[in-house]
């Protein structure tokens, strides 16, 4: 049997309802919710889910935000941003039915949850930020809007894999079963045969259309009053040392754990970044 089941919840945009997938993991009285990167799903966090759920006696709940993983596609992909992000995961906690919760968000998920803590009455206790701040340089924007609207096709799950291991060598030093594992949950199996990444390409329209800058979120930041933990890969692009540290002294003045031989963004998988985590959580 597994340590999780499959649910879902109901979203809506302005052309309907939409499903959202998510995986949940133990029955503790405490609840964790981890938020994935632009084009992952909630599978990534299937390692620190499981480990959180026991150590922790935690609830932990991973969604596939719409367009992702086992989550519908949009009807109009000009609605995918975080207004719709937000709305939907403001639907998740009142599923929840907690008065708080801890958030774990890598990249995208990361901002997610800055948003969300940042709102007045917000019921997020704690708060992960896995590779991201409240400034992302033009220059990480542009990489990755260079490849997240490709819909590449692949003839097994050797293909898929080996497209993950090039395209996202930020996420570290991982194993071949932990790359495997990532691969398995990164496809979907197509009617004609053969695999394609699983998210909707259609996702890539909040990046075209318009010029990309670097984004400033400070002021987002110093609205937070959840207790934060900053990881930054080394290497990562997208979080620059010198906003990773700025972090440390300003709004919430994050805790900060720099993790060696990763970029953007750390795949949350090693014990030492789960020990991390761990800790901080349960240092209530």
């Amino acid at each position: 049997m597994p340590d999780f089941v499959e649910k879902s919840v109901l979203g809506l945009s302005a052309t309907g309802f939409h499903r959202m997938a998510y995986t949940e993991w133990g029955r503790g009285a405490r609840t964790i919710v981890c938020v994935h990167g632009l084009t992952r799903n909630g599978r990534d966090f299937d390692v620190l889910a499981r480990d959180l759920a026991a150590s922790l006696n935690a609830r932990v709940i991973c969604p596939d935000v719409v367009g992702r993983g086992h989550s519908d596609a949009l009807a109009n992909p000009d609605l995918y941003g975080y207004p719709q992000y937000l709305a939907d995961m403001a639907v998740l906690l009142a599923r929840l039915d907690v008065e708080t919760v801890d958030w774990i968000g890598t990249s995208m998920g990361g901002l997610i949850g800055m948003l969300l803590a940042a709102q007045p009455r917000s019921p997020i206790r704690r708060l992960v930020i896995n590779d991201v701040g409240p400034f992302v340089p033009k220059a990480a924007l542009q990489r990755i809007a260079d490849y997240v609207g490709r819909d590449p096709r692949f003839a097994d799950l050797a293909g898929v894999e080996a497209y993950l291991r090039s395209h996202y060598d930020g996420f570290g030093a991982l194993e071949d079963a932990q790359w495997r594992h990532l691969a398995e949950h990164s496809a979907r199996r197509l009617p004609e045969g053969g695999y394609a990444l699983a998210y909707d390409p259609a996702i890539a329209k909040a990046f075209t259309g318009v010029p990309l800058t670097d984004v400033d979120l400070w002021p987002v930041w110093a609205q937070i009053r959840a207790r934060v933990l900053v990881l930054r890969g080394v290497q990562s692009d997208l979080l620059l040392a010198e906003t990773a540290a700025r972090m440390t002294v300003e709004g919430p003045k994050a805790a900060l754990v720099e993790v060696p031989d990763a970029g953007h963004a750390p795949a949350l998988m090693d014990p030492a970044q789960i020990a991390a985590i761990r800790g901080f959580l349960a240092d209530a």
